[in-house]
């Protein structure tokens, strides 16, 4: 199976070995490319634990984001800038954009997404 995050890679050795321990995404971007294709596969276990604890989803939140995630078509991501967020790096940003077709019609996210490290593994916090 090819990778969601990029066609170009099997998953299993994209975000496939990120999906099964999460130290493995090095950067803040690998953290949010694991997290485009969880919302792909509808991986919601995965979207909570690499969710910061602080803003991690409710139960019902939960719920709802599974249901929206299965709902649409993931269609491709675009990451468009990133800062610090390296393996040394305690945070960083990732900028990008993440298409799928809901109800027929193209969207995209746009997002510039802060990510910071929490028990020694990278972890979404929110975005602007």
């Amino acid at each position: 199976m090819k990778c969601p995050c990029d066609p170009n890679i099997e998953y299993k050795l994209c975000c496939g070995r990120i999906h099964k321990d999460i130290h493995m995404a090095n950067t803040a971007e690998e953290l949010m490319r694991s997290r485009y294709s969880a919302f792909a596969l509808a991986n919601i276990d995965y979207l909570q634990k690499s969710h910061h604890s602080k803003k991690r989803p409710s139960k019902r939140e939960k719920k709802e984001i599974l249901a929206w995630a299965k709902s649409v078509t993931w269609v491709k991501l675009d990451v468009l800038a990133s800062t610090e967020g390296k393996p040394s790096d305690s945070n960083g940003t990732v900028e990008f954009k993440a298409f799928f077709i809901e109800n027929g019609n193209l969207e995209f996210i746009h997002e510039n997404s802060k990510f910071y490290k929490e028990n020694n593994h990278w972890v979404y916090f929110d975005a602007n």
